[in-house]
């Protein structure tokens, strides 16, 4: 069974089970596989190598729409434009911080430097940003039901496994930042 993650002599430190990581692994490749960019063969290297994106689009699924939102609420245009400036990087950072995450799992013992924790943080509020469209969280009233589900044995669907990943994958967050507000609160 999975520990919470603390701050301790060793840094912050946290436990998951065989079964938890490869859960974990596939929560994060699949956020991965969501974000990666669809290739142009027609594509300018140069405005490639700067960040641009001038064939971006608003994304049609709402879980990436929730990873990528549009800037601006009711302006259309300026959301394109920002997005075709911005869309590349943000999505780089965020696979950065999912591959980052993932290649921790490869370790037994989960000890992280405090850049990791930052890292690991974004990938599970990224997972768990999907996991809340796919449950459609939209308030508390919603968000109260998906954390009424605490018994996996319980699970006889998907939308009621989903919601003990998305409770799984909020408790690893919490306690993650919980153990890096520690580590903060103890340095001289």
């Amino acid at each position: 069974m999975a520990k919470a993650f603390k701050y301790g002599l060793k840094g912050i430190t946290g436990y998951l089970e065989p079964a938890e990581r490869e859960l974990l692994r596939g929560l994060l490749d699949d956020v991965i596989s969501m974000l990666e960019p669809e290739l142009s063969s027609n594509e300018d290297p140069l405005t490639a190598m700067i960040g641009l994106d001038m064939n971006v689009k608003e994304p049609s699924d709402r879980a990436l729409l929730r990873l990528l939102p549009n800037v601006m609420k009711n302006d259309d245009a300026a959301s394109l434009e920002f997005r075709q400036l911005t869309e590349r990087s943000l999505r780089e950072g965020k696979i950065g911080a999912l591959r980052a995450a993932a290649m921790g799992l490869d370790r037994n013992e989960l000890v992280l430097t405090p850049e990791e924790a930052k890292l690991w943080s974004m990938a599970l509020n990224d997972v768990r940003l999907v996991l809340a469209e796919r449950l459609d969280i939209r308030d508390e009233a919603d968000a109260d039901h998906v954390h009424a589900m605490q018994d996996w044995s319980q699970a006889e669907d998907v939308e009621s496994y989903l919601a003990l990943v998305y409770n799984f994958t909020t408790w690893l967050q919490e306690s993650l930042v919980q153990a890096m507000m520690a580590s903060m609160d103890r340095k001289p």
